[in-house]
């Protein structure tokens, strides 16, 4: 569901598994979406709006926003790895989902986002993958500094597609064809891709926001974290750096239970369908699209893009 099915927060893997055990499959498994103002979102998250729309911000939070499935979990560690000075030990206190409080989210029976946050000493890492105009007006009031990180649509797709069949709280995504045109439509949770990357796009000039792309990441993960710790005004020795970039590769992480979300109970997340990390790479939707689904999408995409100065690398 989430860009992690962040259902445990600040509550540890037992509750998780005592929420898994007492959810009904009609209460939030495989529902249909709700609607919170213009985008289509979870009904359990909709139903928590009031709590997340009144969050009180601090000003030394750090947000770290995303449209799903564009490399939140892997920003999130990296930071978490930064805020403790390369200590690996620290970063593995717990999940991610509990490191990184998930702001949004709301689910029976357990801490929402905002009550685990209300919990978390400062500073605070937040995840959100909400679009720039439905962020919290506290945000803005405290000069919060935001790092938001886009992904190419075409990856995103795929890796939503497989994210809806292993995460059980989305509705069944049916066919890759089927998800695909949902997804040009905007019908799926979060809403329009287009929307969401181009309303953070014209927040870059603001100076507490860092707009980073996956691809870049993944190409020069060095280059990118000095970008981030330039923007957090941090200096870290060289061999913490290459520790940090080697707890965070694609395979520490994939086998790392604090972060690959092995964790959920397979009533809410099932690894035998799509593991959550599956591949992270750049690129993987050549693997996919047949050739008309990507001249359609190609279509589709000059269209809404049109106008915008703001450019993905599609290709790996």
């Amino acid at each position: 569901m989430w860009d992690g099915l962040c259902l445990p927060l600040g509550t540890g893997t037992g509750s998780v598994r005592a929420l898994a055990a007492s959810m009904g499959k009609d209460e939030v498994l495989r529902q249909e979406l709700g609607c919170l103002h213009d985008i289509p979102l979870y009904k359990s998250f909709v139903a928590g709006w009031p709590q997340v729309e009144a969050f009180q911000a601090r000003h030394d939070d750090l947000l770290i926003a995303t449209y799903p499935k564009s490399g939140t979990t892997w920003l999130s560690e990296i930071l978490d790895a930064i805020y403790h000075d390369g200590d690996l030990e620290k970063c593995r206190r717990d999940a991610i989902y509990n490191r990184v409080p998930f702001l949004e989210m709301k689910a029976p029976g357990i801490l929402s986002g905002v009550e685990q946050l209300e919990k978390t000493p400062s500073p605070r890492l937040v995840k959100t993958h909400l679009p720039v105009h439905l962020l919290p007006a506290s945000f803005q009031e405290k000069d919060c500094k935001v790092i938001y990180m886009a992904r190419n649509a075409k990856d995103v797709v795929v890796s939503y597609y497989y994210f809806h069949q292993m995460a059980k709280i989305h509705p069944d995504p049916g066919t890759l064809s089927e998800f695909l045109q949902a997804f040009m439509d905007g019908k799926v949770a979060y809403g329009s891709w287009y929307k969401h990357v181009k309303g953070w796009w014209e927040k870059r000039h603001e100076k507490r926001l860092l707009y980073l792309f996956y691809e870049d990441m993944k190409k020069d993960p060095w280059g990118e974290v000095q970008k981030i710790l330039q923007f957090l005004g941090k200096e870290v020795a060289e061999e913490t750096v290459a520790r940090i970039l080697h707890h965070t590769s694609f395979q520490e992480m994939k086998k790392n239970p604090t972060a690959n979300y092995e964790t959920m109970p397979t009533t809410l997340m099932d690894h035998s369908l799509s593991p959550f990390m599956r591949k992270g790479i750049s690129g993987d939707w050549a693997n996919h699209f047949t050739v008309a689904q990507n001249e359609r999408f190609d279509q589709h995409y000059q269209q809404h893009m049109a106008g915008s100065d703001l450019c993905f690398q599609m290709e790996a």
